[in-house]
């Protein structure tokens, strides 16, 4: 007996809904602006736009939060924030732009990275003003996300030799959200008291499936007039038990993956029993912030099989529909196969003083690295595979860092795992080498140039500073298995790439290069800044600086 076919839980996207004007069909109700998607970028839109007299609707697939909410809450900020200058730290716009244009590889002009810098400072108030709180407080080592009470920290390549630029000494732009625990739920939290504050009328349990677009003149594109609406019935079982499922989902995604996946088909399965249709008209803009495609198997299996075994970051609705929304209108997209691939190796602070190397023995990486950066390397250039060599010396000290290093327990506990239960041991590099199946002689030669780096008698090859540089002359050795397919230690993705937006405005791009009337895009359903690669909280501050360019632009139509 064959098994019944699972149901998707991806949004289905239908071709835009062409009208020969806005009278053709009977719409529920208007705006001047939609917001499709109520994440952070989504939130901060709508505020925009209410900021500039517009009236809105903000359309979510569940109850608002996204990716955001489920985040960090760190957002990058620099330039001389009031946390900089109180911590000691001095930052300009300049020495900001000069640093993250070599993570932003061109992906944005440098004109649009400029003004995200300049706009820093303006755009942390911005985010105050509306509720979120920020600190000077910082941990006292590199760390991918700082302990309880720390607020401030050096969330990406700052300190790395190697990215540090003429413009001034390294300063710390990871801003975190004051919160205990993950604090992206706080700063949601907010924007979204914000939002509804405003005046926003927001439709939640709610899917757009498709566009509904007004015929213009030949050669042109047609204007977005509106968007096509499928939504629970209010107070129904089963909207209720929609809603109950959302919050299982993000209970258990990072615990019981598999739960979480089947509880997101439930949902789906309810949406697609029972939603009712209906048409929202927008007189000035429509602005698609869904999030990125995480959980698209189609988008994925396309653009990034080789992310396919990594652990996906996102919300439950990152299913690419505002991307497919866009280009259901001609619009272009690129950079669909970045994914941001978080090998973080720190904490325990002193596991990058060890050194990492491919299936072959051979180092590829400078350890302290902020971890996108490692996790590029190891996915985009390593097939996905790679260990980490450190020596018993490191390996007690991590063991106490986890222990009494006031650390997470999403950071201490596969740290321990992986040194307690995981690890390949042994007391030379060639006895290492084969229980790797690596080859001993490029093994040794690895170590022996990164001791010799340690003891002063060279440069290390890849540029890692001098503290962070430790001789491991004597073994035994031990071997962590960094790959994505290590269930033991999980391998974080995300997707970075979006649709063409005129960065002036945040207005989508058709594929022709013209600006299509009446669609806008922010977050990570457009491309920007993070689209490249991917540091700490750089993508939620991209979501406040094109959101709030979205929203803007779309009420001042």
């Amino acid at each position: 007996m064959s098994r019944k076919p699972r149901v998707s839980t991806v949004t289905p996207i239908e071709p835009a809904l062409e009208i020969e004007n806005v009278n053709a069909i009977e719409w529920r109700e208007s705006a001047d602006v939609v917001v499709v998607g109520w994440g952070a970028a989504g939130a901060c839109a709508a505020l925009e736009a209410r900021a500039h007299g517009a009236t809105v609707v903000l359309i979510d697939r569940f109850q608002g939060g996204g990716a955001s909410a489920l985040s960090g809450g760190v957002v990058y900020a620099g330039g001389g924030t009031p946390y900089q200058l109180e911590a000691g730290f001095q930052d300009s716009p300049e020495a900001m732009a000069a640093y993250l244009k070599h993570e932003v590889n061109g992906v944005v002009s440098d004109q649009t990275l400029m003004k995200f810098c300049q706009d820093s400072v303006a755009n942390l108030a911005w985010l105050e003003m509306h509720g979120a709180k920020f600190a000077a407080s910082m941990p006292d080592h590199k760390t991918s996300y700082p302990p309880e009470g720390k607020f401030l920290y050096f969330s990406g390549n700052e300190v790395v030799p190697a990215c540090q630029t003429q413009e001034g000494p390294p300063a710390p732009r990871g801003h975190r959200t004051v919160a205990r625990g993950q604090s992206g739920k706080v700063l949601f939290e907010a924007l979204q008291n914000a939002t509804v504050k405003s005046g926003a009328h927001t439709l939640t349990q709610a899917t757009v499936r498709r566009l509904v677009c007004e015929r213009t003149s030949p050669g042109q594109a047609a204007r977005i007039v509106g968007v096509e609406v499928w939504q629970l019935p209010a107070g129904a079982p089963e909207t209720l038990r929609h809603a109950e499922l959302h919050k299982k989902v993000a209970r258990w995604r990072t615990f019981w993956p598999g739960k979480a996946a089947e509880c997101r088909r439930e949902a789906a399965k309810i949406e697609q029993a029972t939603a009712v249709r209906t048409y929202i008209r927008a007189h000035k803009g429509v602005i698609l912030s869904t999030g990125g495609f995480i959980y698209n198997p189609e988008l994925m299996a396309e653009f990034a099989p080789h992310a396919k075994k990594g652990w996906p970051v996102g919300g439950a609705g990152c299913d690419g529909s505002g991307l497919r929304l866009g280009q259901t209108v001609g619009a272009n997209a690129s950079a669909l196969g970045n994914i941001s691939a978080w090998r973080f190796i720190t904490p325990p602070s002193v596991w990058p003083q060890g050194i990492v190397i491919n299936t072959q023995g051979e180092r590829f990486c400078n350890e302290q690295v902020y971890g996108a950066k490692l996790g590029h390397e190891l996915v985009d250039h390593q097939n996905g595979r790679g260990w980490l060599i450190i020596d018993s010396q490191l390996k007690w000290q991590a063991i106490q860092q986890c222990l009494f290093g006031g650390l997470w327990a999403f950071q201490s506990l596969p740290a321990m795992a992986m040194m307690l239960l995981g690890a390949k041991k042994a007391n030379t590099p060639e006895a290492l080498a084969a229980k790797l199946k690596a080859d001993p002689i490029k093994l040794r030669q690895s170590l022996e140039a990164a001791n010799a780096a340690a003891r002063g008698e060279r440069e290390d090859a890849f540029g890692k500073s001098k503290d962070m540089r430790h001789d491991m002359s004597r073994g035994p050795f031990l071997a962590l298995d960094i790959s994505i397919g290590n269930p033991t230690f999980p391998l974080a993705t995300l997707t970075l790439g979006g649709l063409h937006v005129d960065e002036s405005n945040g207005q989508v791009l058709h594929a022709t290069g013209q600006s299509i009337p009446g669609l806008y895009a922010a977050g990570r359903t457009a491309l920007g800044l993070p689209s490249s690669r991917y540091v700490s909280g750089l993508s939620l501050a991209d979501c406040v600086f094109s959101g709030r360019r979205a929203g803007r632009a779309a009420a001042s139509t």
